[in-house]
C-alpha cells in the first residue's frame, strides 16, 4: 500500500459558540494515498470549502487529527502552517491568482523566493521555471503578461507555479471553473500527465464530468464524507 499523503481523523470545524455554533465539519475522516487523483464534490454549504482550506493549511480544525505527508499539522500556528504550505502544497485556483505586472516566467519563479531556493541564482530559478512552463506547453510565452494570455494559458502558468517547489500535494480548487470546454479539456490533460508522472492531486469541483476523470470521487455532505468506498469507486468509473 502507498503511503498516505493526507490522513484526517475525526476532524471537526466549528464556527461560533453555544446556540449559534455551526459545525462546518463533523468528525470527518479522509485518507488520500500517494500518487492518487481524487475529486471532492458537494453542494453549497456541505463543508467542502472548509475542508479544502484545512487540507491546504489555510485554516485549522477545531479538533481532530491531520497528518500531511507524514507531518502532524493539526496544532501548528499560522506561521508554521505557512511554512508547511510553501514546502508541501502546490495550489491551483479557479481565478488563477497571477500577479498582473509579472511575466509568466516571473509568476512561476515567485514561490522560490520563500522556500529553500533563496541560494539559487536568478538564472537557476529562471531555468527551472522555464522548464515547467515548457512542460505545460507555454515555452513560447515566458515573457508574456497575464493580460496577454488566454484563460487556459493563465491556468497553465498557475499549474507551473504550483509545481515549482516540487510539492507533495497539488490542491486544485475548481481549476476549470472559469474555462471553456476546450481549455478545460486541455487543463485536465495536464493533470492527467502529472498524475501519470506520480503527482498526488486533490481537486474540488462542481462539474461531475470532470470529477469522473479522477480515480476516486469523495462526496461531502453535512461536514462528512458520505459515500462508502465501493460507491465512490463506482461513481468514478461510471
Amino acid at each position: 500500500m502507498s503511503d498516505l499523503v493526507i490522513d484526517i481523523i475525526k476532524m471537526t470545524k466549528t464556527y461560533g459558540t453555544g446556540d449559534i455554533a455551526v459545525h462546518a465539519l463533523n468528525e470527518l475522516n479522509l485518507q488520500v494515498e500517494e500518487r492518487e487523483f481524487v475529486a471532492i464534490m458537494g453542494p453549497s454549504g456541505s463543508g467542502k470549502s472548509t475542508l479544502m482550506n484545512i487540507i491546504g493549511c489555510l485554516d485549522r480544525a477545531t479538533s481532530g487529527l491531520y497528518i500531511l505527508d507524514g507531518e502532524d499539522v493539526s496544532s501548528l500556528n499560522r506561521d508554521q502552517l505557512a511554512s508547511v504550505r510553501n514546502r508541501k502544497i502546490g495550489f491551483v485556483f479557479q481565478s488563477y491568482n497571477l500577479l498582473p505586472r509579472l511575466t509568466a516566467l516571473k509568476n512561476v519563479m515567485l514561490p522560490m523566493m520563500y522556500n529553500g531556493f533563496q541560494t539559487w541564482s536568478e538564472g537557476q530559478r529562471g531555468e527551472r521555471a522555464s522548464s515547467l512552463l515548457d512542460l505545460v506547453g507555454l515555452g513560447d510565452r515566458l515573457h508574456h503578461l497575464p493580460a496577454e494570455l488566454s484563460g487556459g494559458q493563465q491556468q497553465r502558468v498557475a499549474i507551473a507555479r504550483a509545481l515549482i517547489n516540487d510539492p507533495s500535494l497539488i490542491l486544485a480548487d475548481e481549476p476549470t471553473g472559469n474555462l471553456d470546454s476546450r481549455s478545460s479539456t486541455e487543463i485536465m490533460g495536464i493533470f492527467h500527465r502529472l498524475h501519470g508522472q506520480g503527482a498526488t492531486i486533490v481537486m474540488v469541483t462542481h462539474e461531475s464530468e470532470r470529477a469522473r476523470e479522477a480515480e476516486r470521487i469523495l462526496n461531502v455532505l453535512d461536514g462528512r464524507v458520505v459515500a462508502p468506498p465501493s460507491e465512490i469507486d463506482r461513481l468514478a468509473m461510471a
